[in-house]
């Protein structure tokens, strides 16, 4: 397992920039780096692409910045350092603290203030006289609150195994769910219309590579969305989020 070795602790946190679980842990990776950064924290990101036009240095960098990311983020296309590191899924972190001991891990979402206590004990391990440190991030959704009844989503649909759906397969589909809501992974440009439950719920346009939102609920339900085709997008996958019973 390759160590990183700093004069603080060092967060590494494996992503793909157009994976669902990825994208919803960021909004807590880029609050610790305004928070602990200027502490000592580094953060770190590794671009673990999951779908072929993630590898590329370019889309990457348009997609990650997208996000509002500012931690530098390495690009393993090869996910070589996915491998060295043993990780098991989108995303998957790891704090290291000083003289490269591994501190804490976690694979997927959740446990933000446990991650989130660890990255303060990690620094005061590090160095004498901090401030004192800010309480834990409240949860930036319902799901992520301690305690919360939260309902798995249906799993992930993948038209093909190799390659996209575009227009050259049909110009429309339809999927069932249960979930808090529905996304795409999709590259080119065009739109998708979307329909919830046979109604139109509006125009999703697809400008690059990317996770796009097609539709958001407050709990966890079972429905049914169609997306039709518009234009030269390709979709890759349909994925659900987790939501409150």
């Amino acid at each position: 397992m390759p160590v990183l070795t700093a004069k603080g602790p060092v967060l590494v946190h494996f992503l793909d920039y157009s994976q669902l679980n990825s994208v919803r842990t960021l909004p807590y990776l880029i609050e610790w780096h305004e928070r602990y950064e200027p502490l000592g924290l580094r953060v770190l990101g590794v671009q673990a692409p999951r779908f072929p036009f993630g590898a590329d240095l370019e889309t990457a960098t348009s997609g990650l910045t997208r996000l509002g990311i500012e931690f530098p983020v390495l690009i393993d296309d090869r996910r070589l350092l996915w491998t060295g590191y043993g990780c098991e899924g989108w995303p998957s972190l790891f704090l290291w603290g000083r003289g490269g001991i591994l501190r804490w891990f976690h694979f997927g979402e959740g446990d933000y203030a446990g991650t989130e206590e660890a990255i303060q004990e990690s620094l005061k391990a590090a160095f004498e006289n901090l401030p004192e440190m800010p309480a834990p991030m409240e949860p930036v959704r319902p799901t992520d609150a301690p305690g919360a009844e939260v309902m798995p989503p249906g799993k992930e649909l993948i038209p093909f195994e190799d390659r996209p759906w575009t227009v050259a397969d049909g110009q429309a589909f339809d999927v069932e769910y249960e979930a808090g809501g529905a996304y795409a992974t999709a590259e080119g440009s065009g739109r998708l219309r979307v329909t919830v439950d046979g109604d139109p719920a509006g125009e999703v346009e697809i400008d690059g590579p990317g996770l796009y939102p097609l539709v958001e609920h407050d709990r966890h339900g079972a429905h049914r969305v169609g997306i039709e085709l518009e234009g030269d997008p390709s979709i890759w996958s349909v994925s659900f989020a987790p939501a409150v019973a």
